[in-house]
């Protein structure tokens, strides 16, 4: 009687699992290494790689001017004596020409700095000058490519001959004209000036023409000088 008891106790324990879907299947050793690497792939931290920051292109700086220039040119002298002494030539009066050398520097536009060289070299009457300057040079644009300027500065003038001794260190003043020979292009981008006296932000050739009065001064002899030559920008 217990036996039988038993059987039907089985079977209807079997009849409940087949009915509630249960799945005697045996779970492969495949199934378990699958499991364990989607796990462990879950547990790795994803990495967000950092934006790459892009360098923004470098653009050339204009190069800084080089204010430096200098000149050379043939001078036109006029000397005229007030001495009473005896003199030779007419009237007390020397015409001469000279050598005129040029050394500045141009701070900007409209500001520059000179120093002036002057010595004769072809007497006619017998008057052998000398001439040394520093000038401020004030100068204003005209047109693209020229611009006047001015000298105020002192100087220190020596004379010697038949005609009349001079030895004197006073004001000298003078005005002039400069135009610019060389191109207003770019370079490598750097930026070129358009005229002389701009501060020398182009390298070239130009012409100078001026006028300067030797000794600004009550009493002195009268000592004129038309000069012109060429510059050159560095």
């Amino acid at each position: 009687m217990k036996s039988i008891k038993l059987s039907i106790v089985s079977l209807i324990a079997l009849g409940t699992l087949g009915y509630a879907g249960g799945d005697f299947a045996p779970v492969t050793d495949y199934e378990v290494e699958d499991i364990q690497l989607a796990e462990e792939e879950a547990k790795v931290p994803v990495v967000v790689p950092e934006p790459v920051p892009v360098a923004e292109p470098v653009v050339p700086q204009p190069a800084k001017p080089n204010g430096f220039y200098a000149g050379l040119g043939i001078t036109a002298v006029n000397f005229e004596s007030n001495c009473n002494c005896p003199t030779s030539g007419a009237e007390g009066k020397d015409k001469n020409l000279a050598v005129l050398g040029r050394l500045g520097y141009d701070f900007n536009r409209y500001i520059g700095l000179e120093a002036r060289a002057m010595k004769t070299f072809a007497l006619e009457n017998g008057a052998d000058v000398e001439h040394y300057g520093l000038f401020a040079k004030p100068m204003y644009p005209v047109m693209d490519q020229a611009n006047i300027y001015g000298l105020l500065g002192v100087a220190k003038t020596q004379s010697s001959g038949k005609l009349q001794n001079v030895d004197a260190e006073t004001f000298a003043l003078g005005a002039g004209f400069e135009y610019d020979l060389s191109k207003d292009d770019s370079k490598d981008l750097l930026y070129r000036r358009a005229f002389d006296g701009q501060g020398d932000q182009e390298q070239g050739v130009g012409l100078f023409v001026d006028y300067e009065r030797l000794m600004a001064k009550d009493g002195a002899p009268a000592l004129d000088t038309l000069s012109a030559g060429v510059t050159y920008d560095f």
